[in-house]
């Protein structure tokens, strides 16, 4: 048995199922809101690579070391993005999130946080993890200030780690957040997802 099995989770008008060929479509367009394969610090999908990036994530699925998700709007059944437990490793009850990202339109509302408290609460809780641990390009601020705001403590900087799609060199900050922390995290996120938007 898989350290992570597929499992559908959902909160707040948000649905996260386990990625399938079948989102393909779905992707492409949310890809498109903001045409976000152009930002050079994300790993978002062109539309003629969307087949290729589900294809790798499936891979990587069988391999063990990471399962992808789409993103629902469960009132439309519209996909929003996609995230994943990626660096899945069993022995010492550990995952990362990542591989993270959103159509604009719902970039900076309540999806990200939802997502993050429901993949934790998954990780924590169920899976019984010790660690989970997110990582992020050194200039993807945006993504930095995300992960903090979610109540992870930056652990360093690997420098000159993995080429970016530009084929520039990366340098990147890795987070995690202990067990131990993880009642205090969840009642503050719970807490910032009940508060009214501006």
């Amino acid at each position: 048995m898989a350290f992570v099995e597929p499992v559908t989770l959902s909160a707040r008008g948000v649905k996260i199922v386990p990625l399938t060929l079948n989102h393909e479509a779905g992707l492409r367009a949310a890809a498109a809101d903001g045409e976000l394969w152009n930002l050079r610090i994300t790993s978002v999908p062109a539309p003629d690579e969307t087949y290729r990036y589900i294809d790798t994530a499936l891979k990587a699925r069988e391999e063990g070391h990471r399962f992808a998700f789409t993103v629902i709007e469960e009132s439309s059944g519209t996909v929003l993005g996609s995230t994943s437990y990626h660096d899945i490793l069993p022995d010492v009850k550990r995952v990362e999130i990542g591989y993270t990202w959103y159509a604009k339109r719902v970039q900076h509302t309540h999806v990200n946080t939802t997502c993050k408290l429901l993949l934790m609460t998954h990780a924590f809780e169920t899976l019984d993890c010790n660690v989970v641990g997110w990582r992020t390009d050194n200039f993807n601020f945006a993504s930095q200030r995300a992960i903090e705001r979610l109540g992870a403590k930056k652990d360093g900087v690997i420098r000159g780690n993995v080429l970016r799609r530009d084929g520039t060199m990366r340098d990147t900050v890795m987070y995690s957040l202990h067990k131990g922390e993880w009642p205090e995290v969840r009642a503050h996120l719970n807490y910032l997802l009940s508060r009214p938007r501006a």
